[in-house]
């Protein structure tokens, strides 16, 4: 006969459900018979701590056992016609007194473990053995190049319908794996672990930047006033627009750098790389025509060799 289950636990009667499932959880990462191969006590041990359970974690055996309606093992107990503890017994839930089910039926021993048994171990002689775990479920995510650099929130919607809102990690790379633990599918059980969902990032191709590893390249039109004489011109960045300086007597295809507001790779960032490419007015006016035919007359500028 099973001892007091309060006492196996090692919790008072008054003690919590969740205070009872902890103390369990306890005590059977340690007495588990997959971490005491061959070890007869421990085996033991496991068992009255899991019949224990088996009952106190059942709201209604423990408040017949409370109420003395029936012993450590499940047995009824009968006070009339000599008072003492008669037949017809329950059964215990090792098959004490009726071959009852094993005493792992009720309890989601892969919940209460967190799968570190592995979902499919053995139960150490006890019948139902581990609540399998649900499977994992995998979703790809397309993201901005912006999203990837700074960070941010975004919405994805499973093919069963459900949405789930997804923390994009700041420097977030092209393929990249998020797992969205217990997001997966429901255990087999109704009751034992759910899988996990496992996000795939995938970066959208960008409208002006391009990627080179680290660094990210645009070409920047500039006016032909600015690139001669110098000037200011606004140039998108992935956090927003600044002001880039423009050296007088700059060509078309020189290459301005804006240190550190490139892409991260391996956790570091590189560079923004400017391709300066001077434009010129959809409407050329009469005095940019004078001015170009002034500077062919003189022919003192030719870019290409003879």
């Amino acid at each position: 006969m099973a001892g007091d289950p309060y006492k196996e636990l090692g919790v008072s009667r008054g003690a919590t459900a969740d205070e009872i499932k902890k103390a369990f959880r306890k005590l059977a990462k340690e007495l588990h018979p997959d971490k005491n191969p061959g070890n007869t006590a421990a085996d033991e041990r496991f068992k009255r701590i899991t019949a224990a359970f088996d009952l106190l974690g059942d709201k209604e055996k423990r408040a017949k056992y409370d109420r003395g309606e029936i012993d450590a093992d499940g047995r009824e107990q009968f006070r009339g016609f000599g008072g003492g503890p008669g037949g017809g017994a329950t059964g215990s839930p090792f098959g004490h007194g009726g071959g009852q089910r094993g005493g792992f039926e009720n309890i989601d021993l892969d919940e209460l473990f967190g799968g570190m048994f592995g979902g499919g171990a053995r139960s150490g002689g006890a019948r139902g053995g581990f609540s399998p775990r649900g499977a994992d479920v995998k979703a790809t995510l397309e993201i901005s190049l912006e999203d990837s650099i700074s960070g941010a929130t975004r919405r994805i919607q499973f093919s069963d319908g459900r949405t789930l809102d997804v923390a994009i990690p700041k420097g977030a790379a092209d393929g990249q794996v998020i797992r969205l633990r217990g997001q997966g599918a429901p255990g087999p059980s109704g009751r034992s672990e759910a899988g996990d969902a496992l996000i795939t990032l995938k970066i959208a191709p960008h409208p002006v930047f391009q990627r080179e590893g680290a660094d990210l390249t645009m070409d920047l039109p500039v006016t032909l006033s600015d690139a001669v004489l110098g000037g200011k011109a606004p140039v998108r960045t992935p956090e927003g627009t600044v002001s880039m300086t423009i050296p007088p007597g700059s060509s078309s295809g020189k290459v301005l750098r804006l240190k550190g507001r490139g892409a991260f790779v391996g956790g570091k960032r590189g560079d923004l790389l400017a391709r300066l490419m001077i434009q010129l007015p959809d409407e050329v006016d009469e005095g940019l025509k004078r001015l170009a035919q002034e500077m062919r007359d003189r022919g003192a500028y030719r870019p290409w060799r003879d």
